[in-house]
């Protein structure tokens, strides 16, 4: 998901984002245990995808939080 897109949502939005990416990353790396993962390639693109959305995440936090 390109960062654009994710910057579009609310803080809830982008929480949901990383919670199904984190299951998807999940699912990828019981296949590869399992020999059944072609592509390799997509257990790194995942990574980064919830390293661009955590990011994304901390970001909304930090502006919406009360400065003191």
């Amino acid at each position: 998901m390109k960062a654009a897109e994710l910057r579009q949502k609310d803080v809830a939005g982008v929480q949901a984002e990383v919670k199904a990416l984190q299951r998807a990353h999940f699912g990828l790396r019981m296949q590869k245990a399992t020999q059944q993962l072609n592509n390799t390639a997509t257990l790194r693109a995942t990574r980064r995808d919830i390293a661009r959305a955590k990011t994304i995440l901390a970001e909304k936090q930090a502006s919406s939080a009360p400065k003191a």
